[in-house]
């Protein structure tokens, strides 16, 4: 499949294996819930941060193959999932990062098109995530809420 906004083919990278084998894991699954909801609510850590802690530092190197639900699962059914996805939230820093680059530099024509790429990149993600009920059916993205939120 094509990259989204390039003519490019593909993009080459290493490929979890189908079936891990977890026989060398410690932690039962009760255990990996535990230690998500102690990375998510005391140390205030975003999910995927907290995954990259527990494959590190833990050797738990996929929560879903453990447990059979993903971070955000175990974060939706203990209530701590936060008002606005990981993802969204970070394409809305880079929105503010970006606009606050080509306020500054009008003539920089590549920040613009860059500004304008992840506009389109966040609202399809909030069209996503209104249709799959994440967010409310009345969210809009607007600039004013983007700099809300990023606070």
């Amino acid at each position: 499949m094509a990259r989204m906004h390039s003519r490019a083919k593909g993009k080459a990278k290493s490929v979890k294996p189908s079936k891990p084998s977890l026989s060398w894991v410690r932690y039962k699954p009760e255990e990996v819930e535990m230690l998500v909801v102690k990375l998510i609510k005391h140390e205030r850590m975003s999910p995927s941060k907290a995954g990259l802690v527990l494959r590190d530092s833990y050797g738990i190197p996929s929560v879903k193959a453990i447990c059979g639900k993903s971070i955000t699962k175990i974060m939706e059914e203990k209530g701590l999932l936060p008002e606005i996805p990981e993802d969204l939230l970070a394409l809305m820093k880079k929105y503010v990062r970006v606009r606050k680059h080509y306020d500054e530099n009008k003539q920089d024509l590549s920040a613009k098109r860059g500004l304008q790429l992840t506009e389109a990149k966040i609202r399809r993600l909030v069209k996503y995530y209104r249709n799959s009920g994440r967010l409310p059916k009345d969210w809009k993205f607007s600039v004013k809420n983007v700099r809300l939120y990023t606070e």
